[in-house]
C-alpha cells in the first residue's frame, strides 16, 4: 500500500508537492481552505484574514523561463514579465495537464498535526466549512500554507502611530490608488511592494514620500541587451566568478554598475549594506518617479518624523 501523503495548502508549492508525490509513488491528499487553487496568486477583491494579500497591478519580478516549473515550460505567447491574473492561469494549467484537482479537498481547513509516539505517522486534524470535522492518520505531511498571509507591523518601531490622526494601513490591504487620489501619502518600507506602491500611488497622490530605514539597491528587470535580469545572472561565468573573486571587489564591480545608471546615493537610496549582502528591491519606474518630483525619498520614520506626518500627511503606508 502506498504511503498516504497530507499536503496542507492548493498553491504553487502544493500542486508541485502533489505532482512529486505522485511521481514517487506515494499517495497524497491535499487540504485547501478556499474554494480554489493558487494560494498567493489568488487575487481577491477585498483582504481576507489568513490570507496573503495582492494588489491588482501585481507582477511577477523572475522572468517566465526562471519562473517555470521544470516539467512544464510556460504558454509560449506569455510576455517575460506579467501580472497575477496570467500566473493563477499557469497554476491552473499545470493543475489541469497533471490531473491534480482529484487530490485536492478544497473548502478544508486544517486545524492541527500531532504525531503519534507509537507509530511515528501524524494525525491530521481537518475541518470543512459546514462545520463538520474529521481526523486523518498520514505518513508524512508537507506544509505549504506559504508565510505571506499575516501582515507584520511593527508599530513598537513608529512612535507616534497610535495617535496619527489620518489613515494607517499595510500592504496586504492595498488593492489599488484609487482611494489616494489628491492625498498626501507616505510610504514605509523598501521591499519591492513598497516601491510598487510609492511609484503607483505617486500618479494620483499630491505628494509621496517614501520612508526607507536604510535605503535599497534598486534593480531593473530589464538588464543588458534589453535581456530579463534573471536570464543575465544566472550564468556558469557569475557562478564561477562569485566563486573565486573577494567578496569586496564583486560589490565594488556589481554597485559601479548600477550607480552608473543612477547614482543611489544622489537619490537618496544609498544603503549601508554592500549589493551582494542582501536582495534589492526590483522595481523599473522608482529612479524616474524620484527624478520627477513625484516621490521624495526620506530617511527611517523617527518619534520627531511621526509628529510630523500626523500633522501633513493623511495616509501612512506600510510595505513589506
Amino acid at each position: 500500500m502506498a504511503r498516504r501523503i497530507a499536503v496542507i495548502g492548493g498553491g504553487s508549492a502544493g500542486l508541485t508537492s502533489i505532482k512529486c508525490c505522485l511521481d514517487e509513488g506515494l499517495d497524497p491528499i491535499c487540504f485547501e481552505s478556499s474554494d480554489d487553487i493558487g494560494g498567493l496568486w489568488m487575487f481577491r477583491e477585498k483582504p481576507e484574514p489568513k490570507r496573503s494579500g495582492l494588489y491588482r497591478s501585481l507582477a511577477i519580478n523572475t522572468s517566465k523561463e526562471m519562473t517555470c516549473f521544470s516539467d512544464f515550460p510556460m504558454p509560449g505567447h506569455y510576455p517575460n514579465y506579467f501580472d497575477h491574473s496570467m500566473m493563477l492561469n499557469y497554476l491552473r494549467l499545470y493543475a489541469e495537464h497533471f490531473d491534480l484537482l482529484k487530490y485536492i479537498n478544497f473548502q478544508t481547513t486544517v486545524g492541527s498535526v500531532k504525531q503519534r509516539h507509537d507509530t511515528g505517522q501524524w494525525e491530521v486534524l481537518t475541518e470543512k466549512r459546514d462545520g463538520h470535522k474529521e481526523t486523518h492518520v498520514f505518513d508524512g505531511v508537507l506544509v505549504c500554507s506559504g508565510s505571506s498571509i499575516h501582515p507584520f507591523t511593527p508599530r513598537s518601531a513608529f512612535p507616534g502611530i497610535d495617535t496619527f490622526p489620518g489613515k494607517c494601513c499595510h500592504s496586504w490591504e492595498y488593492k489599488d490608488s484609487h482611494s489616494f487620489h489628491g492625498k498626501r501619502v507616505v510610504v514605509i518600507g523598501s521591499g519591492n511592494s513598497a516601491g510598487d506602491i510609492a511609484v503607483e500611488i505617486s500618479r494620483v497622490a499630491e505628494k509621496t514620500f517614501l520612508s526607507m530605514r536604510d535605503g535599497a539597491w534598486v534593480v531593473s528587470r530589464v538588464s543588458t541587451c534589453g535581456l530579463p535580469l534573471d536570464m543575465n545572472l544566472t550564468k556558469r561565468l557569475n557562478s564561477i566568478l562569485m566563486q573565486v573573486l573577494p567578496d569586496a571587489l564583486l560589490n565594488w564591480a556589481v554597485e559601479g554598475v548600477y550607480n552608473e545608471k543612477y547614482d543611489h546615493k544622489l537619490y537618496g537610496l544609498q544603503p549601508s549594506y554592500r549589493i551582494l549582502k542582501q536582495r534589492g528591491m526590483i522595481n523599473d519606474e522608482l529612479p524616474a518617479r524620484i527624478l520627477q518630483g513625484a516621490v521624495q525619498v526620506k530617511p527611517n520614520d523617527t518619534s520627531q518624523a511621526s509628529h510630523s506626518y500626523s500633522t501633513q500627511r493623511r495616509w501612512i503606508m506600510l510595505g513589506k
